[in-house]
């Protein structure tokens, strides 16, 4: 059994006679406790890495309009998420839920088509796969260190996935680059080389970055013209990794000893959740996920990844391997601080922790029964946003390669099984609002 596998450990008693009383000393590991995360799990950046990194991460510079950033799906303000269930991507205006399509509505093309996923803890070692279908993974025999969507086109030199993954979004035109032939950027998107070293050469024109890039890598950049984008991917997933780990929840300190960390009602939902619930079946490990796929029978929603007869699907796994048997397959999620990072599923179908959790219990039912006013959709001109959910054919398939077999708990047990996930929240992450910085060096405006 390997390390993410929860571990089993015996009940032992030891009696210890002094000054003519006996005192039991109860040495007792439950058998679903899991290794907590330690400073082994995770690298350690430099100041002048994570500080560069934070510019780039909320700078617009980086998008094909400029008038995007990383942040604006994955922002401190909304949890490094954005509070939608589809983020609306280039072309939008506002943050958070109250962003929407702003004046140049181009279509369901605006919606990007899956949840912005939360970062917390994403830069721990741990993670060697990135994205919902998990197409950037580490790959220690190619080239590049990695299998990515851009084959022999990745360069090298990336930290780890999550600086792979920095590379996609700047190339997506629903997300940062723009339309096609929109600007300078979107206008190579078909050549990812040449994207990459066009939003590097934007950077090399800022002396302040150039000596922030100095700074940050020294004895690698002595200039602007040292500057890829390798090194941009590698600072905003060094900052990434630095702002947002989150590894002291009161389920941290419990299993590091601190008996009084949590509620009763929290350790009885930790019991069913490694127990009769069956949660910990696929959210196991330090950081409560199997890094492996599973078809839950989850709801689909908005444009579709292009997949079935009217594009409006999303195969998940099976665009990555070709092979029918990933199918509706997408990645466990980490749990951490997850009552923070609503809306929940690959395509954001639940708005409250409890109805994601109750769909857990029971997918299929769930599935059929989708409450439509779970979805956190800014109206977008066009948009048929439930076409899957409309047609019984997808709905069907997707029940059909649900994995997870029914379970009955009742309101109690949900309720304490709310609790001991609520428990998953580091308290240091509740408020990230020094993460934003007051400007950037490009000087374009942080917000709209």
């Amino acid at each position: 059994m390997n390390k993410n596998k929860i571990r089993l450990t015996a009940l032992v008693v030891i009696g210890i006679v002094s000054m003519g009383n006996i005192t039991l000393t109860w040495a007792h590991k439950p058998q679903w406790q899991p290794m907590a995360p330690t400073d082994a799990d995770f690298v350690s950046h430099s100041a002048a890495k994570v500080e560069l990194g934070r510019n780039l991460f909320f700078d617009k510079i980086l998008s094909g309009n400029m008038n995007i950033s990383c942040a604006t799906c994955h922002h401190s303000l909304t949890d490094t998420g954005d509070g939608l269930s589809l983020p609306v991507g280039e072309g939008g205006r506002g943050l958070g839920v109250t962003r929407n399509t702003g004046e140049f509505n181009a279509g369901v093309l605006m919606r990007v088509p899956r949840n912005a996923p939360p970062v917390f803890n994403l830069g721990a070692l741990e993670f060697t796969v990135m994205f919902y279908d998990g197409r950037v993974s580490l790959d220690p025999l190619h080239p590049s260190g990695f299998t990515t969507p851009a084959g022999n086109d990745l360069p090298p030199g990336l930290d780890n996935a999550l600086a792979a993954q920095a590379m996609f979004p700047v190339a997506s035109e629903t997300e940062m680059a723009g339309q096609e032939m929109e600007n300078e950027i979107s206008q190579v998107i078909g050549s990812l080389p040449e994207l990459w070293d066009r939003l590097a050469f934007r950077l090399r024109e800022i002396p302040e970055y150039v000596e922030m890039f100095k700074a940050a890598y020294p004895g690698e950049i002595s200039n602007g013209i040292d500057i890829t984008f390798v090194y941009v991917a590698n600072a905003i997933a060094a900052f990434e990794a630095d702002a947002w780990r989150a590894d002291n929840s009161p389920f941290d300190r419990f299993l590091r000893g601190d008996n009084a960390a949590m509620s009763n009602s929290a350790k009885k939902g930790m019991r069913l959740f490694y127990g009769k619930a069956g949660c910990a079946a696929c959210h196991s490990g330090p950081f409560m996920t199997d890094q492996s796929y599973h078809a839950i029978a989850m709801p689909q929603i908005g444009p579709g990844k292009g997949n079935g007869p009217s594009g409006k699907e999303d195969y998940g796994r099976e665009n990555v391997t070709g092979d029918t048997v990933h199918r509706y397959q997408f990645r466990t999620p980490t749990l951490r601080n997850v009552a923070l990072t609503g809306p929940w599923g690959h395509a954001g179908v639940y708005n409250t922790l409890e109805a994601v959790v109750r769909h857990h219990l029971d997918p299929v039912t769930s599935l059929y029964n989708y409450d439509r006013s779970q979805a956190v959709l800014p109206l977008l001109d066009g948009a048929d946003d439930f076409a899957v959910m409309d047609d019984p054919i997808p709905v069907d398939a997707i029940a059909d390669a649900n994995e997870l077999a029914p379970v009955t708990l009742n309101d109690k047990q949900i309720a304490n099984l709310l609790d001991f996930i609520n428990a998953l929240t580091d308290p240091s992450s509740i408020d990230i609002r020094r993460d934003v910085p007051m400007n950037v060096p490009s000087g374009l405006p942080l917000a709209d």
